[in-house]
């Protein structure tokens, strides 16, 4: 065996061995690291404008970026989760104290409804309305208790989110200053060729920009809009509901409706029609549109992929990373069809 080939296979094996201990290491802080990341890239422009106004000052320059993310991302993050989780303990209380009277409201919707449909559910079980009240009361207090919970424990593991938070802080600074020269080098050692290379990272900082900023931006405008609609109605817990509707709009076409739509049919179970109609047709109409209108002008138009595409893999990955599914699983599917694309080209020529 040549000697040279052999050293070479040897220093591969070495490469992929470290690389994947690295990756090992670092995976109880994925989420830090990931976000770091993100962050770095999305406020690489601001970085890149402080440096040029600053006189070449990289370390003030990534100074004062960070100062800018945890001035405008990151309290407002704090300051909303902290009310969420405020309105969760209320409502969990609320539940627990005196539950809605399901058997009335499901009573009154179900004399409502045609004949054959009573007959329909009568064949299937459900007009059994006190047994629908218990599994409806039930399952709500179950919500209530997770969500409560889940905030619970983030609060005991104190420690362990600031550690967290310090590392992403830590990832964001170093990545704002020395970002460009480290995607100098990642450039420069991948085995591809320059076209490839190029077409590829150009793919990933467009598509983790177009997903962030688009699918935040939609998220907060139906969040923002799905409060005022529910404010305006009288529903308690605004801030739950836009939070928990604008968190929903991460997913394409379907996210928002999975809030408004029950509480529609609730308003219609309980005889307000008026408050049903006007939830229907401004949940339906303007918050519909901006998903329509906004989401493929800042998400598709960028990512250069179809909708179904975006929808199938944000949810294949917030099912397998998470909230960082939204930005993941974009981004391997524009990669992967960025990659075939490549294919295709050099079997044509």
């Amino acid at each position: 065996m040549d000697s040279g080939n052999g050293h070479q296979k040897f220093f591969f094996l070495l490469l992929f061995v470290v690389t994947l201990g690295l990756c090992w290491i670092l995976s109880p802080f994925f989420g830090a690291v990931f976000w770091g990341v993100i962050l770095a890239i999305l406020f690489q422009p601001v970085q890149r404008a402080l440096v040029a106004r600053m006189g070449k000052r990289p370390n003030l320059a990534a100074l004062a970026t960070l100062t800018l993310i945890i001035l405008i991302v990151i309290l407002p993050v704090i300051f909303v989760t902290a009310t969420i989780v405020q309105e969760i303990g209320v409502a969990y209380q609320q539940i627990q104290g005196a539950q809605p009277n399901y058997s009335r409201y499901l009573s009154e919707a179900v004399q409502a409804l045609p004949t054959w449909v009573q007959q329909l559910l009568a064949k299937a079980g459900l007009t059994n309305i006190a047994g629908i009240q218990k599994k409806l009361a039930d399952g709500a207090a179950q919500i209530s208790q997770f969500a409560a919970t889940k905030a619970l424990s983030i609060g005991q593991n104190t420690f362990q989110f600031v550690v967290g938070f310090g590392v992403m802080l830590y990832m964001v600074f170093f990545l704002l200053r020395d970002g460009t020269d480290i995607g100098r080098r990642v450039r420069r050692a991948l085995p591809m060729d320059e076209e490839h290379k190029r077409l590829l990272l150009n793919k990933f900082t467009t598509v983790v920009r177009a997903t962030v900023k688009g699918n935040i931006a939609v998220a907060l405008v139906q969040g923002v809009l799905g409060g005022l609609i529910f404010w305006f109605l009288g529903i308690d817990g605004v801030v739950l509901w836009g939070a928990l509707m604008a968190f929903l709009s991460l997913l394409p076409a379907i996210g928002a409706s999975l809030v408004w739509i029950p509480v529609a049919l609730y308003f219609l179970m309980v005889g307000a029609i008026w408050k049903c109609v006007i939830l229907v047709a401004f949940c339906g109409g303007v918050i519909g549109l901006v998903d329509n209108l906004l989401r493929p002008l800042l998400v598709g138009k960028d990512t250069k992929m179809p909708d179904w595409v975006v929808l199938i893999s944000t949810l294949g990955g917030m099912e397998l990373f998470g909230i960082t599914g939204f930005v993941i699983g974009p981004l391997v599917a524009a990669l992967f069809m960025a990659s075939w694309d490549i294919f295709a080209r050099e079997q044509s020529e």
